[in-house]
């Protein structure tokens, strides 16, 4: 593992951190008493986003590592971020930080799995994986050092120093984001010989991607008739998917496979402007019909 890949990983291991800091029993609580709300969060994550994208790759021609980064980017759970970004919309809050904490435990078994047969079941993608001699069950190895040791251990701190936890939680939450940020930013400033006009068309199929993960929130929350609070919480859920994990992910089993950070790292940067221009589309639209 490089210094680079090193340093992300610990920057996406102290935001899981910083996010499971966030969660209380309660959060797990009330998954029992709003089921279907929960449930219409997961399925865009789980199950739209991940085949849309997946029959997507096998009509578009695109290279094998973009179409494995587009695959992967759907298999990750929503980012930690959708929680900041629900409030600031003034959607369903506890209902985003619901849907983040079950979407952060299924995603240690539904991401490798969803990844692993999209992967095999695409001629291109599982050609490509086989002359890189990858083997998509590593992916289980990275989202247990990503994703489950750092959330249990945020679980474990928040319980046991709950004084410290409140000290802490906030500075280290907006540090970590703005962590992930920098570290995007610098990764595109090296590779700024590719910031042309070519990177225009991968540009537009993450933003047609996100878009994508928007509407199968939208869809879903009007077919379970869920209230316009759950609605927004839902499409952020949707939409806002944990780019910083597939990063991680990318860094440590395809060795920073440059295709596929370049998506990522867009998607990461993307998924914000899209997400705080959808809440402050629904602040103006409360402060409309407020008058």
């Amino acid at each position: 593992m490089t210094i680079q890949q090193l340093i992300l990983s610990l920057v996406l291991a102290t935001m899981v951190f910083s996010v499971a800091l966030e969660l209380r029993v309660d959060d797990f609580k009330r998954v029992a008493k709003t089921p279907w709300a929960v449930l219409c969060g997961l399925i865009p994550q789980f199950i739209l986003l991940p085949v849309g994208t997946w029959l997507a790759t096998l009509l578009l021609d695109l290279p094998a590592n973009i179409e494995a980064a587009m695959i992967l980017v759907a298999a990750c759970p929503g980012g930690s971020l959708s929680n900041v970004v629900t409030h600031i919309g003034r959607g369903n809050t506890a209902l985003s930080v619901s849907v983040s904490a079950v979407a952060s435990v299924i995603a240690l078994f539904a991401t490798p799995f969803n990844f692993s047969w999209m992967i095999a079941t695409n001629p291109g993608t599982a050609a490509w994986l086989r002359e890189l001699a990858i083997d998509p069950s590593g992916i289980w190895i990275s989202l247990l050092l990503l994703l489950a040791i750092p959330m249990a251990l945020g679980l474990v701190f928040s319980h046991r120093l709950p004084a410290l936890t409140e000290r802490i939680r906030k500075p280290l939450g907006h540090f970590a984001v703005i962590a992930l940020l920098l570290f995007i930013v610098g990764a595109l400033i090296k590779e700024r010989q590719l910031l042309t006009l070519g990177l225009l068309p991968l540009l537009l199929i993450v933003v047609l991607h996100n878009a994508s993960g928007l509407f199968f929130g939208w869809a879903t929350s009007m077919v379970m008739r869920v209230s316009e609070k759950d609605r927004r919480a839902v499409m952020i859920e949707g939409g806002m998917q944990n780019s910083g994990l597939a990063l991680g992910i990318i860094a440590v089993q395809f060795n920073s496979d440059l295709g596929m950070v370049t998506l990522a790292s867009l998607w990461g940067m993307w998924h914000i402007v899209s997400g705080m221009s959808l809440a402050y589309f629904w602040r103006r639209k409360d402060a409309r019909s407020a008058l």
